[in-house]
């Protein structure tokens, strides 16, 4: 085997006994070797290199009646942190989280539509070592930092090949955002950070094959399998916001006409709506249907309708246990939730699919994207250690 392929396995086999150590902890030795396959003499070897490092420590002594007692092994927290970053069209989430996805510290601000990468960058990078030093976090411990913002983007680079929200292209955000604070950078899609937080710590906990879907500024969808982020070729499986609907319909801002998302996204409805009034937020529309106001229903009602219409449709193509609402819209009017399952049970979903999934709600909300971030973020670390 060339010196290549046996580093990457070794990188590998520590990132998954620090994974089983982390999920099932306390865990043996014997446990983790059963588990993997590896042998004895390789978990202890990755087991002490992990100690020593001071990302374990071994608890008291158990045994399960006859025989040898074995030491269990435990993560210590606090040992390793890392930074979460969410980009949003308007606004910017900071967090520290520990191993266990915790968020010890965390800060937001206004980010304004027009600003460039450079200007969100530096911000960035100046709002971590605010948030670092208002806290008292040793900067020591903090191993890298991880950022999610909606479109495709290359995981491997850090770049953001295009971002329709925040109207990027070829943003080299990993490279840039290292020369600013000095840390290890691992960029990706919003969607799958926050399927990827919601599987390990929220509405997904215990799901074998899990679809978020995002409804708010955009539409996005992401999916976990197995406890891993379905990426396709280029990272871009997901993107169904930007399916279309309707070839003669709304100009998208991707620039086609008749996307899914224009029929369901905030900018979409305000556009609509002003065309009628006019509309300042989301909220005002919310608002003007509770009065009564007809247009007002109607233009809800027709985005509900496609939201119903997009879990069909992810239901059909991935056959999912849970299906995770997330995003503005459910996070701000959490009523339309049971609208949405009426509408999926009573017409929209394939009968044959109907009992076959649970449709569930965001648990994590705005710390979602950060809290994932923070974990790619230190699934990177251990991987290459």
């Amino acid at each position: 085997m060339k010196k290549h392929d046996q580093d990457f396995m070794k990188r590998q086999n520590r990132l998954t006994v620090f994974e089983i150590i982390k999920h099932q902890q306390p865990i043996s030795r014997a446990s983790i070797a059963k588990q993997t396959g590896m042998s004895p003499t390789t978990v202890s070897r990755i087991v002490a290199e992990l100690t020593e490092e001071g990302y374990l420590l071994e608890s008291e002594q158990v045994s399960a009646g006859l025989g040898r007692k074995s030491t269990l092994l435990e993560m210590v927290d606090a040992a390793v942190l890392s930074v979460g970053v969410e980009l949003d069209r308007h606004q910017v989430n900071i967090g520290i989280v520990d191993l266990q996805g915790n968020v010890v510290a965390m800060s937001q601000y206004p980010r304004s539509v027009e600003e460039s990468p450079e200007v969100t960058l530096e911000r960035v990078g100046t709002e971590i070592d605010q948030l670092t030093k208002s806290n008292e976090i040793d900067c020591e411990r903090i191993i890298g930092v991880g950022v999610g913002l909606p479109g495709i983007i290359d995981n491997d680079t850090g770049e953001v090949m295009f971002s329709v929200q925040l109207g990027w292209r070829n943003v080299r955000l990993a490279e840039r955002l290292k020369e600013i604070t000095g840390y290890d950078v691992a960029v990706d899609n919003e969607l799958k950070a926050k399927a990827l937080a919601e599987h390990m710590k929220g509405a997904a906990i215990g799901s074998q094959r899990t679809v978020l879907l995002g409804f708010g500024n955009g539409v996005g969808s992401a999916f976990i399998m197995d406890g891993e982020i379905y990426r396709g070729r280029t990272n871009s499986a997901g993107e169904i916001g930007h399916t279309t609907i309707d070839p003669n319909g709304m100009l998208c801002d991707c620039g086609k006409a008749g996307c899914l998302q224009t029929y369901i996204n905030i900018k979409s409805l305000l556009s609509e709506a002003n065309k009628i009034r006019p509309v300042r937020s989301i909220e005002d529309l919310f608002e003007a249907k509770k009065a009564g106001e007809r247009w007002a229903l109607h233009l809800i009602e027709r985005a509900l309708m496609y939201m119903a219409i997009t879990i069909n449709n992810v239901v059909c193509m991935y056959n999912p246990d849970s299906v995770i609402l997330s995003g503005e819209l459910t996070d701000k009017f959490p009523e339309i939730l049971d609208e949405v399952v009426d509408l999926c049970y009573s017409k929209y979903v394939w009968e044959p699919l109907r009992g076959a999934f649970r449709i569930l709600k965001s648990e994590l909300h705005e710390q979602g994207v950060v809290i994932g971030s923070g974990l790619i973020s230190q699934n990177c670390f251990f991987a290459l250690e």
